[in-house]
């Protein structure tokens, strides 16, 4: 799969011109806190959920200690802050525990593997976060997000299964690329996928009839063949399961 994955990489950064800048320069403690509170939520809503907790607290350690019911009354515009609040605050405890102190600075000098593994062993912490600490932080390291948007077209451009949930697709997704890419180029990959997700393979009546794949796409071929066949909802029978495929991936358990 390695072949289709690059065509489809260089294919995709044609249209949305890679490089792509980083959108933003995060602390990795941050990131990992802005990840956490990200999860199922809109971007601004938790952008301003994270910018809340910054604003009440002096340092992370401050929101570690404070009452629970307090930060979930600040993170209240995201999604399930009855359940964020209190992982926030575990996955807080468990750096300081096992790091000595409230930093993931050190992650820096791990082999990626080795910090993604070190991460997914906080609470709540699962290969989509842990990719995105090292990939979006100032840490800058060659670690592989996948969120709904680029696992859906992953799925429809056949490189995986549409059985195959988000989080085990991190890894699946991740090997087809070359070994010797830089972070630059493994988030370009991440960025091109995602954007194209939400500009043009809608999860409901993606736009095939004018998507740069649509000839390495047997699912956008498919529905452009046969443009009647929809269930009654709407959705095309087929890409039912990328959704419950996404609902796998993205449980409140861990992301």
């Amino acid at each position: 799969m390695t072949a289709a994955a690059l065509k489809i990489h260089e294919r995709l950064c044609r249209a949305y011109g890679c490089p792509i800048a980083y959108f933003h320069d995060l602390d990795p403690l941050d990131e990992l806190i802005s990840s956490l509170l990200s999860h199922r939520t809109r971007n601004r809503d938790s952008g301003r959920a994270f910018r809340a907790l910054k604003a009440h607290y002096a340092d992370w350690g401050a929101l570690r200690d404070a009452p629970v019911e307090e930060v979930q009354a600040l993170i209240a515009g995201v999604t399930w802050p009855e359940q964020k609040a209190p992982r926030i605050q575990a996955v807080l405890r468990g750096i300081g525990e096992a790091a000595g102190r409230l930093s993931l600075d050190f992650l820096e000098g791990m082999p990626v593997a080795e910090a993604r593994a070190w991460l997914e062993r906080l609470p709540g912490v699962g290969p989509k976060t842990s990719a995105a600490v090292l990939s979006f932080s100032r840490l800058r390291q060659p670690a592989l997000p996948v969120d709904s948007h680029h696992h859906r077209v992953a799925v429809r451009t056949g490189l995986i299964p549409p059985t195959l949930a988000v989080g085990p697709a991190h890894a699946a997704l991740a090997a087809m690329l070359p070994t010797d890419w830089d972070a630059q180029q493994i988030y370009d990959n991440h960025e091109v996928m995602m954007l194209h997700g939400q500009r043009c393979c809608f999860f409901r009546a993606p736009a095939c009839d004018r998507c740069v794949l649509l000839d390495l796409c047997p699912t956008g071929r498919a529905r452009l063949a046969a443009p009647s066949v929809r269930a009654a909802d709407g959705v095309d029978p087929a890409l039912r399961a990328v959704r419950r495929a996404e609902s796998l991936g993205g449980g409140s358990a861990g992301s």
